[in-house]
């Protein structure tokens, strides 16, 4: 009895396997594929290789995450395509009895979600599957300050960035979310070093991006040699300043003075010789005169024997 059981449940087992299988042969192989772009790029979207003999309707169904469903068709038996909420950035590649492929111009973010091509034939049915992606690259910056702190920002990327330093260490990472999986990476690092690189990587980029802090020495000591010369040479201008007003002022002074008192005190030495020069001409005329008279005085009241003497 138990025996018999037992290839009861394994005939059992086997049958749900057979017809699991058969179940699964009988859906409709679908290709699903990963498609990345960057933003504001084009990208073509292919049906995969279908006989254009054998087709009868190809078919984009076109699901976005955000926003409305749109569909476009083609049937061959009325050359007739087709258009349901599409956006005029999405179209057929060229003219869709040659070629399936779905064309999106200048992608946004809007664009990301489901694209799926369902392409009916003579010969059976044929489904592709395309989950698009759109990346977002990040804009770039450096900060470094006096302190020694740089601060590497990678601001609106879809997805994050990855931001490491060179020479390593261990840096303080912040993160902002904004809509739409747009992140904002801040990494700030104080290292030891004078000199400092930030990298930044991104699946947008094909090589990662670096900016460099500048020495932090090399930095003060241009600093402290601009600042002494700029003092030197304020210094130099302000004693030259000082020296050209002295020495004009002394000009001016100079020649202010010399007329208000030596001239005056000249005039008035010449004057008062040109006053006394009569006066002592004239004295020295009543000199001569009394001195002659006195000796003729002198001689007539002398004794005859000493008059010729005299």
């Amino acid at each position: 009895m138990k025996a018999k059981a037992d290839m009861n449940y394994v005939g059992k087992t086997s049958c749900a396997f057979v017809l699991l299988t058969i179940a699964v042969a009988m859906v409709p192989m679908e290709n699903i594929s990963e498609s990345k772009i960057v933003a504001g790029s084009s990208v073509n979207l292919t049906c995969g290789v279908i006989s254009r003999g054998d087709l009868v309707v190809v078919t984009w169904k076109i699901r976005p995450r955000t926003g409305n469903h749109c569909t476009l068709a083609y049937r061959t038996d009325q050359n007739k395509t087709d258009r349901t909420n599409c956006s005029e950035r999405m179209d057929w590649k060229s003219s869709p009895e040659t070629d399936s492929a779905l064309q999106i111009r200048q992608v946004t973010l809007t664009d990301e979600g489901c694209y799926i091509c369902e392409a009916v034939t003579s010969g059976g049915n044929s489904h592709r599957t395309y989950t698009l992606t759109v990346l977002v690259p990040p804009e770039v910056t450096l900060t470094c300050d006096s302190n020694g702190t740089a601060v590497c920002k990678a601001a609106a990327g879809k997805p994050a960035a990855q931001i490491s330093w060179d020479p390593n260490g261990d840096p303080r990472t912040e993160l902002e979310n904004h809509t739409d999986g747009i992140v904002t990476v801040l990494s700030i690092y104080s290292p030891r070093e004078t000199s400092i690189t930030c990298l930044v990587s991104h699946p947008a980029w094909n090589t990662s991006q670096s900016k460099e802090c500048p020495s932090e020495n090399r930095g003060n000591m241009f600093l402290q040699y601009f600042v002494i010369c700029a003092g030197l040479l304020v210094i130099l201008f302000i004693l030259a300043l000082i020296f050209l007003c002295k020495l004009h002022c002394g000009r001016v002074c100079y020649k202010s003075k010399i007329p208000e008192t030596a001239p005056p005190h000249n005039m008035q030495d010449s004057n008062e010789q040109q006053e006394l020069e009569p006066y002592a001409s004239y004295v020295q005329k009543e000199n001569v005169i009394y001195s002659t008279a006195y000796e003729v005085t002198v001689s007539e009241d002398l004794p005859p024997g000493l008059q010729s003497a005299t």
